[in-house]
């Protein structure tokens, strides 16, 4: 796969700053639909909806110069914004700042719908910048971000270009984490941010070592040895500390456990189970009804996930990697098995595209099926119908991507029919 151009604006389609049209044609795409892909192909954008997907040299508006054409990418889990706004320890820069800087990575890499990783954690806050403070701050800067703004014109616009939302990442073992997470979810049912149509995206997560991610404690022991700068044996007692203070814990995982199960129950909480290693954890989040197997960390709790036809999110930094950092399950190898609905990029944005163009040179998964893995696969795991395909009603979120240096290079993003 070769295209060498970019998608330039056809003469006499210049657009306006802050009015972008919400009808145009982008035409001589190759466009990536869930089956296949369609060669000189035209999106025909109507009130920043989809109106049609088709063939032929007809007008177009956007000349896309040969380029494909993908939906906007869907990150259902990124920790990038955390190191945005920490790019070195103790280096800490204003959180608007951060979501601002952090969006144009995001563009950069084809995503018009992000899930940032909000931790309610107050596990090593000093070391990994994670605190339910900084939880609580992250999600009102992103809050304040997506806020329209009035323009001297007096209308209403958006500063951003991206869908910033948030995935509310509960420690189950972190009684502050637990009440600020209730305290917060409430205020957003109260406000009616969150209701059973548009349910708050909640994983739950135990980073207990010896289970989950560390099934392996020795991952984790060189983990914190390079963190705090500790040896071997200085490492293993730290390690041994924090699995005594958090054995210690248990009551507080079974109130939270409960409560998301409460909050599932009444569709306020879409519930994704991080971690999962094995099919009991995977029955066990289906009777709390749960939705998504995150990172599963095995291929029998994977299994168990499509079983039970729930959404199975792994990482793509880890099918770039050819493996998982952690010493767990191939990405790579449950997407070639089917396993796989969504990828996520977990602390790198440009990992998506990377993944998918991966996936498909290797020739594990056509491109069609691969690209649904950050598009409509991803919009699944999250609940959202109104994006992810290329079709008829869906929102124009529509990204531009050429194939170069067997590297996929983002050309243009636009969403809503927005550039």
């Amino acid at each position: 796969m070769s295209v060498d151009t970019a998608a330039t604006v056809a003469p006499g389609a210049a657009w306006s700053l802050g009015e972008p049209p919400n009808d145009y044609v982008l035409g001589n795409v190759r466009a990536v639909l869930p089956d296949r892909v369609l060669d000189d192909a035209r999106v025909v954008v109507r009130d920043g909806l989809i109106a049609a997907v088709d063939t032929g040299r007809g007008r177009f508006d956007v000349d896309g110069a040969g380029a494909f054409c993908l939906p906007g990418l869907v990150d259902v889990h990124s920790d990038g914004l955390e190191k945005e706004r920490m790019p070195r320890p103790g280096a800490e820069l204003p959180w608007l700042f951060g979501v601002m800087s952090f969006e144009g990575k995001l563009r950069a890499a084809g995503i018009t719908t992000v899930f940032h990783g909000a931790s309610f954690s107050d596990r090593e806050a000093v070391a990994t910048g994670r605190s339910v403070g900084a939880a609580r701050e992250l999600c009102g800067a992103v809050a304040e971000w997506s806020r329209p703004t009035t323009c001297e014109n007096g209308n209403n616009t958006n500063v951003c270009m991206v869908d910033h939302r948030i995935l509310h990442r509960l420690d189950v073992r972190s009684r502050a984490g637990l009440d600020a997470l209730r305290e917060h979810l409430a205020a957003a049912v109260g406000a009616g941010d969150v209701t059973p149509e548009t349910p708050a995206a909640v994983s739950h997560e135990d980073h207990t070592p010896g289970i989950g991610q560390y099934a392996d404690r020795t991952y984790y022991e060189r983990h914190v040895a390079g963190l705090h700068g500790l040896t071997a044996d200085q490492a293993r007692e730290h390690v041994d500390t924090i699995v005594r203070t958090r054995e210690a814990n248990l009551a507080v995982r079974d109130d939270a456990m409960g409560w998301l199960a409460d909050r599932a129950v009444h569709g306020l909480a879409r519930v994704f189970g991080h971690d999962p290693e094995s099919s009991a954890e995977i029955a066990d989040l289906a009777a709390r009804g749960g939705h998504v197997a995150e990172f599963p960390t095995t291929l029998d709790a994977a299994r168990a996930a499509r079983a039970r036809d729930m959404s199975v999110v792994m990482g793509a930094p880890n099918v770039l990697r050819g493996g998982s950092h952690s010493g767990n399950v191939s990405a790579a190898e449950l997407a070639a098995e089917g396993l796989v609905t969504a990828l996520a990029s977990d602390y790198l944005p440009s990992s998506l595209l990377g993944a998918v163009f991966t996936l498909a040179a290797r020739g594990a998964v056509p491109l069609p099926r691969a690209a649904a893995l950050v598009t409509s696969g991803a919009a699944a795991a999250v609940g959202l119908t109104d994006r992810g395909t290329l079709a008829e009603g869906l929102r124009a979120d529509l990204t531009l991507v050429t194939y170069e240096r067997e590297m996929p290079v983002v050309r243009a993003v636009l969403r809503d029919g927005s550039r």
